[in-house]
């Protein structure tokens, strides 16, 4: 739907223009759970996806300089915007710049706070605009990965997989028990919250980190973020969920790994500036760290040259365990959830904090 053809029930409709690419069939799902809204677009301006939540779109899709020009008006023009224009800080700053009537953006990555820190918006800006993300709208799948990571750990995958290929048949030795096991989830969010209500179910003694005290399903114990060091000792498993922040940052890192309980398994699925590498590779390799699975890393794509690529006890995993063909869904779904509660001036999910950024 172009422009021309958006409805126009009431002038005073929330205008929503939708700025990364989405399917006419869920634009019309959110139209049909919040009508009170005027959602724009054009699928002819956006760069078509390469596959399910492809935000960005392909990058050799190259508008015109008149394409441009529209794409660029249409954007300008919004009251709230589905997604940063094309993902890119640079366009996200530009529109910020050009519209004083933007109000409200989502971005549709959980870790969206950082894509609008890089866009570099002064104060009265980040003031005025309302900044949200798709946290929680990854939380099963990522969900799925930690306890798979924790599962191949426990269960000593890479092991397994080497008398296989040599054909050797061991004598039998004993895999560790989930239920057996205390896993510490680091950051009770979205993600996390959804990590320990599946750990729990399989069994496992489930503590967690967070900041707000608050009791969350399937958690026997909270812990203060600045007692970490000092309960990794009690753990056998470690589930990073936290968003990428200089308050974050190597937060899990040599004096995390060196009070480590030897033995115990790295999962990481929140963002990878958590985890120390370097540190986490010492660990590795002097058996602190019995195995860790990692969705997320420092530097994305993980560099040729990182010992991680082929590290024995370490499963690589490209930032792909968050991806669902229904991702896209979830993420519609979730916007047209909070337009009505920006309608009806209630506090919108994941609110971007744009002093720490996430």
């Amino acid at each position: 739907m172009t422009d021309l053809q958006r409805t126009t029930d009431s002038d005073a409709a929330l205008r929503v223009v939708v700025a990364v690419p989405l399917a006419e069939e869920l634009c019309r799902l959110i139209e049909d759970l919040e009508p009170r809204i005027d959602l724009v677009r054009d699928h002819t301006l956006v760069h078509p996806m390469r596959g399910p939540a492809d935000w960005s779109g392909d990058p050799e899709h190259v508008r015109t300089p008149a394409e441009q020009a529209s794409f660029d008006a249409l954007v300008d023009s919004a009251d709230a915007l589905f997604g940063i224009p094309d993902v890119d800080a640079g366009a996200l700053a530009r529109t910020v710049a050009a519209n004083p009537g933007l109000r409200w953006v989502m971005t549709t990555a959980a870790g969206g706070g950082s894509q609008v820190k890089a866009a570099g918006l002064e104060r009265p800006d980040l003031d005025r605009i309302l900044f949200t993300t798709s946290a929680g709208v990854h939380g099963g799948t990522l969900a799925e990965f930690a306890v798979f990571g924790v599962l191949a750990g426990a269960k000593d995958l890479p092991r397994l997989q080497a008398d296989q290929r040599e054909g050797v048949w061991p004598e039998r030795w004993e895999m560790r028990q989930i239920d057996e096991m205390t896993v510490l989830v680091v950051g009770l969010g979205g993600i996390g919250s959804a990590c320990a209500r599946r750990f729990a179910a399989l069994g496992a003694r489930v503590w967690g980190t967070s900041r707000s005290g608050e009791p969350v399903e399937g958690v026997e114990r909270l812990v203060p973020l600045d007692e970490l060091e000092r309960v990794v000792a009690e753990v056998d498993a470690i589930v990073v969920t936290l968003p990428g922040t200089a308050q974050t940052h190597h937060l899990v890192g040599e004096k995390v790994f060196a009070a480590i309980r030897p033995g115990a398994i790295i999962a990481s699925v929140g963002r990878g500036t958590v985890v120390d590498e370097a540190a986490l590779l010492g660990a590795l390799d002097d058996g602190r760290v019995s195995f860790a699975a990692l969705d997320v890393f420092e530097v994305e794509p993980l560099p040729a040259s990182s010992p991680l690529w082929a590290h024995p006890r370490v499963l690589v995993s490209p930032h792909t365990a968050a991806l669902s063909e229904k991702e896209e869904e979830r993420i519609a779904r979730r916007f047209a959830a909070d337009a009505t509660r920006f309608l009806d001036g209630r506090a919108l999910h994941s609110v971007v904090d744009t002093v720490e950024f996430y």
